[in-house]
Formats: structure tokens, sequence, C-alpha cells
């Protein structure tokens, strides 16, 4: 269930930015502190969880398109 969620808020929060670097950038932050936050808790650890996390933030920020 703790996936699920964190998958949704990032799904949701990186369309922040008009173009997909920025997005890009704000998807891999918030992807990073989410991972660090689940990996913690996990047996990946917080380093662990930030490096998928922000990958996985990053290809998804740059992915989607702006909301107007």
């Amino acid at each position: 269930m703790r996936y699920a969620l964190a998958l949704v808020a990032l799904l949701a929060l990186t369309a922040c930015g008009r173009d997909p670097g920025t997005r890009a950038l704000t998807g891999g932050a918030i992807g990073a502190g989410a991972g660090a936050v689940v990996g913690s808790v996990t047996g990946i650890g917080p380093v662990g969880g930030a490096v998928v996390g922000g990958v996985g933030g990053a290809v998804v920020g740059a992915a989607t398109t702006p909301r107007g």
C-alpha cells in the first residue's frame, strides 16, 4: 500500500514545470525524497531507495506533459 501511495503522489507532482528538464529535476527530487523514506523502512536502505526513487522520478517527470 505504501508503494502505491508513493507512486500516486510521485505521478501527481512530477508534472510541475513547463519544460521536460524542469519536470525531470522536480520529479527526481521528489522521487529521491520519497525513495529515501520508503527505503529506510524496507531492506533497501535510504540511499538505495533515494537512488531508485530519484531515477524513477526523473524519468516520469521528463515523460509527463505540463498542466496548464
